[in-house]
């Protein structure tokens, strides 16, 4: 970690180094939209802040400094780096679920070619793939409003988000994920990405799909959940940092 910035809480840049680890990791495995879409990761304290990207810095690029802390209300509350421009839209979608869903600390939402084309198809994600069961009746669907810049659109993709599920597919639009951690939310958007990434591909091939029984894919779902449990997800998080281990010393500055 390089040196903190005067001032700044050492929780707050462990932080904003996790998130800047993050938005690489997306960058890495190809799961970005030029300077558009966003990841964000509520801090601690009673305030109810959250970091965001500063817009117009691409993924690859992200570091500790460039990432804004914001209000509920899409202020930026940044005394290191007020001059830091946030997207209207990422601060409403991103703003709603962490309103609404204390229980999900961190959001990520894409914008990749496969994410979008299962969101266009009337069927959703099937149950296709093993990593399509992990999503087995925990998958949520918004429907389009157009871009999101609304504050009232905000009440309608809590209430399709409902109180348990952490993933939902946005109609025309992409993908969002959500988790306890960085580590849940990444995992839950690399499963996500690539169930629709095998969904376009076999229905590319023009030829009869076979889907497991549904008590066979709620089975399946159900070892997903205990494979979380059992600090799975930990592991996997530990692992991914390894791809960008290289970047450590610049994201974290």
């Amino acid at each position: 970690m390089s040196e903190l910035p005067p001032g700044m809480c050492p929780k707050e840049w462990a932080a904003r180094c996790e998130l800047a680890a993050l938005y690489r990791l997306i960058a890495h495995l190809r799961m970005t939209d030029l300077i558009d879409t966003h990841i964000s990761l509520r801090l601690e304290g009673p305030e109810g802040h959250f970091l965001i990207n500063r817009y117009g810095t691409l993924f690859e690029r992200m570091k500790a400094s460039t990432l804004v802390k914001i209000d509920g209300e899409g202020n930026v509350v940044d005394e290191h780096y007020p001059d830091h421009r946030v997207n209207r839209a990422g601060f409403v979608i991103h703003s709603a679920i962490h309103l609404a869903r204390p229980d999900l600390h961190c959001v990520i939402h894409t914008h990749t070619a496969a994410g979008i084309a299962v969101s266009a198809q009337a069927s959703g994600l099937l149950p296709l793939s093993q990593h399509a069961l992990k999503f087995y009746n925990r998958l949520a669907y918004h429907g389009y409003e157009g871009i999101a810049t609304r504050t009232a659109e905000r009440e309608q993709l809590v209430k399709d988000l409902g109180p348990r599920h952490k993933a939902m597919i946005l109609r025309n639009h992409g993908l969002l994920a959500a988790g306890a951690s960085a580590a849940d939310a990444f995992m839950t958007i690399y499963f996500l990405e690539r169930a629709c990434q095998a969904q376009v591909q076999a229905m590319a091939a023009g030829v009869e799909l076979v889907q497991p029984d549904p008590e066979t894919c709620e089975f399946t779902a159900r070892q997903f959940e205990a494979d979380d449990d059992e600090g799975i997800v930990a592991l996997a998080w530990e692992a991914a940092l390894e791809m960008i281990v290289s970047q450590r010393q610049e994201y974290c500055s």
